[in-house]
């Protein structure tokens, strides 16, 4: 069952009708949420065919209220993607497209001398593209340190400092990056820091061939599927709130503390980790697997997570949380595969 709230004093029924009223209530939610969010799923697969776990780990990402950064060759989909997850969602979107010489005042805003009719001066602040709900950050690894560095409190705190003001975002606040994994002549690397603001990497990869096939009739033709919108941003808050609300169980717990900490070369699960890895992941990393297990388990309808959630999410939560050894590289090693045995380890 989920967790309810717990009332103030003064809220308290009496005796053995409060606690009744608030289950039912929480249920409910519960039920028109997976109802409203089974909808939208089912909206953006009609666009983006072939890409269901994509799909689910950035709709998970979001529902815990995180950020994803999206890698993948050019032409797999990632804009539509992104286009597609506001529209179901009825979130307002922006895309910045990162280039060498973006600016952080191009992505948060600046101010700007007005005369008004009366010859009066006075500064008004222009919103940058950041003040929205979806944010897609196109080819990240493109823009300056400087400019990446921009996003950052963004995504931290949902809010920006610009001219010695904070500045709230909108609420939700969500950024969807990109980045293209082939090419990184003239790319900055995402800084660890920033890495680890990221909820998950998700790998897009080719579709499979039927997948392929159903992609060119759909979209080569006079007509496109429509989305409709399922949910609006009060809505997916409620979500998000119910997604903190649900229970974790002890096993679910220990098992996602084995995993984070046994990830990491200081308390390694397995011996050869602690020359493979340089650095593992923070209690942030706990943190996402927690969230995003929830979120998972949301999306399929039910009402706690299970040990097979954080086995499906363990790759997207800790790939660019660890950092292999130059010796490891040099020898071939697969963070993904060294990711696979920790998490048999951690959950066998």
């Amino acid at each position: 069952m989920l967790q309810k709230d717990v009332p103030a004093e003064k809220d308290r029924a009496a005796p053995g009708t409060h606690d009744a009223a608030v289950d039912t209530n929480v249920l409910a939610r519960f039920a028109a949420t997976t109802s409203r969010l089974g909808d939208a799923r089912a909206q953006i697969r009609r666009v983006i065919l072939g890409q269901d776990e994509v799909i689910d780990q950035c709709l998970a990402a979001i529902l815990a209220g995180g950020h994803a950064l999206i890698v993948g060759v050019p032409g797999l989909g990632k804009t539509r993607l992104v286009e597609t997850l506001a529209a179901a969602l009825g979130l307002a979107s922006r895309r910045i497209q990162c280039t060498p010489d973006l600016m952080p005042g191009d992505i948060l805003g600046s101010e700007v001398l007005e005369t008004d009719a009366t010859g009066s001066r006075s500064f008004r602040f222009i919103e940058g593209p950041v003040f929205t709900e979806l944010l897609m950050a196109d080819e990240i690894n493109r823009a300056s340190p400087r400019t990446q560095s921009a996003l950052l409190q963004a995504m931290a705190e949902n809010r920006v400092a610009v001219a010695g003001l904070n500045r709230p975002l909108p609420s939700p606040f969500h950024v969807l990056a990109t980045q293209n994994p082939l090419e990184q002549e003239g790319t900055y690397p995402l800084p660890e820091a920033q890495l680890d603001r990221f909820l998950f990497e998700i790998r897009i990869d080719y579709p499979a061939l039927a997948d392929e096939r159903a992609m060119l009739l759909a979209t080569t033709g006079t007509a496109e599927a429509a989305i409709r919108a399922t949910l609006d941003p009060a809505t997916l808050r409620d979500a998000q709130l119910l997604v903190r609300a649900m229970p974790v169980g002890e096993s679910v717990l220990e098992a996602i503390l084995r995993l984070v900490r046994g990830a990491r070369p200081e308390t390694a699960i397995l011996p050869e980790l602690r020359d493979a890895l340089v650095w593992g992941p923070g209690p942030r990393a706990a943190q996402s697997l927690m969230l995003a297990c929830r979120a998972r388990a949301l999306l399929d309808g039910r009402e706690a997570p299970s040990l097979d959630d954080i086995a499906s999410l363990a790759a997207p939560v800790l790939r660019h949380r660890m950092g292999l050894s130059f010796t490891a590289r040099a020898e071939g090693a697969d963070l993904e595969t060294l990711i696979g045995r920790v998490v048999t380890r951690a959950l066998g």
